[in-house]
């Protein structure tokens, strides 16, 4: 297997996104880190073996050996380093992904700072997982990102199916439940002038207690959530329209294009014609 990595500059899916992935054969040795990540990366193993020095939640470093037909999760902000074995380095595939149910799938499949190492209880789910990964190492730059992404899911999937049989509680249903009005009503609303407060008497909650459960649940906060969404808004009207900006902004809740402008840029590091001009769909 020859070594490969694409990398995708912007995502505009709110759920569940990709970032980059790629396929390396790891000389004897060869490291990475002590780094973190701004998202969530999975590497598999396909051959070979090394090890993962992660921090548990208590600080503590602690080392993992894994395996071929292993993997391992990084946590966004947690520093990591993995390094290749002397003897039998490890070739590895990697995709680094995040979203908006994606802390609640890790969750469920058990991952955690004290549990970094993927070993899968099912060899089909396992073999589904790799073979997914490989279908998506092997067509980035060339299938559309939506099938890219459609492959993503398929992927998450089989990663929390043969990591765990954990189901969703009661408790975790009734928190969907809110999660998902809070959505609908960004959805439907986020070219208004809405508030948090409103968002939580929407969902028939306070705002206090909204603010937490979003946080738990998403990742995000509210406030957070609904910028990003404001701005994926953005983002695909400034790459699929010729509209003026000052036509843009009011669309996505910002009448006042200055505002809107320091928003974007926030995100995107760009400002939003500049984006444009590199991302515009001929």
């Amino acid at each position: 297997m020859e070594d490969r990595f694409h990398v995708y500059p912007s995502t505009d899916f709110i759920d569940l996104g990709i970032y980059q992935l790629g396929l390396e054969n790891c000389k004897a040795g060869h490291s990475f880190g002590p780094a973190s990540r701004n998202h969530f990366l999975f590497h598999y193993v396909i051959s070979g073996k090394g090890q993962l020095m992660c921090p548990d939640k208590n600080g503590s470093d602690r080392l993992y050996s894994v395996n071929s037909d292993q993997g391992f999760l990084l946590l966004p902000g947690v520093v990591t380093t993995y390094i290749a074995d002397n003897d039998n380095p490890w070739t590895y595939m990697w995709v680094e992904f995040d979203g908006l149910k994606v802390s609640e799938c890790i969750d469920l499949a058990g991952f955690s700072r004290d549990n970094p190492v993927y070993v899968s209880h099912d060899d089909a789910l396992r073999d589904i997982l790799k073979a997914e990964m490989l279908y998506m190492v092997y067509h980035a730059g060339t299938a559309p990102i939506y099938e890219i992404t459609g492959h993503l899911y398929l992927f998450l999937d089989a990663l929390m199916r043969s990591k765990t049989h954990k189901t969703i509680t009661p408790k975790n249903r009734l928190r969907n439940f809110y999660i998902r009005e809070a959505i609908s009503f960004i959805e439907e609303h986020y070219s208004e002038d809405i508030s948090v407060e409103q968002i939580a008497s929407n969902c028939g909650l306070n705002r206090s207690y909204f603010g937490k459960i979003f946080k738990d649940e998403v990742g995000s906060t509210p406030q957070k959530f609904l910028l990003n969404y404001r701005m994926v808004k953005a983002s695909e009207l400034l790459r699929q329209t010729d509209m003026p900006i000052s036509d843009i902004a009011p669309l996505v809740g910002y009448p006042n294009q200055l505002h809107f402008s320091r928003a974007f840029k926030g995100i995107y590091s760009l400002s939003p014609r500049h984006w444009r001009n590199i991302n515009k769909i001929v």
